[in-house]
């Protein structure tokens, strides 16, 4: 005999998820749909015309899919930094030290799972004086 998952998923997903937590920011808003001691969950809208920081992280690592939307994407690879264009469906493997930026071409949602490490952006440039002045001896 079948055992019929679908009448179940409702039940058992309940118990799973928490309330999603809109977090507005000055480019668009995070809505954060999934936090674990594990993983982070998030979809992250950003307005057209509007970037994100350029930013590494010390120890988050992260993957990003364009959901909807076109973004240009900034990353560094092998010491240099390159633009490409990304759109529905293009997906991208963030890894620690990574340094990288979004800006969107048009209102763009970006789904973001991640290591829970929140907190852990060094933002080198920011559009809205989120800047971090650089370490000095």
């Amino acid at each position: 005999m079948q055992r019929d998952f679908h009448h179940e998923l409702p039940r058992q997903a309940a118990k799973m998820t928490e309330t999603p937590t809109r977090v507005d920011k000055p480019w668009g808003y995070e809505l954060r749909w999934a936090r674990t001691d594990r993983y982070v969950g998030k979809v992250i809208h950003v307005d057209a015309g509007h970037a994100l920081s350029l930013q590494y992280h010390n120890v988050k690592d992260e993957t990003l899919l364009v959901w909807s939307g076109r973004i240009l994407f900034e990353i560094e690879e092998e010491g240099r930094r390159v633009t490409r264009q990304m759109g529905q469906g293009d997906s991208v493997h963030i890894t620690p030290g990574t340094i990288h930026r979004m800006t969107a071409i048009e209102d763009s949602d970006i789904f973001e799972v991640s290591t829970p490490e929140l907190e852990d952006v060094v933002r080198l440039e920011d559009r809205y004086g989120r800047a971090q002045p650089p370490e000095r001896d």
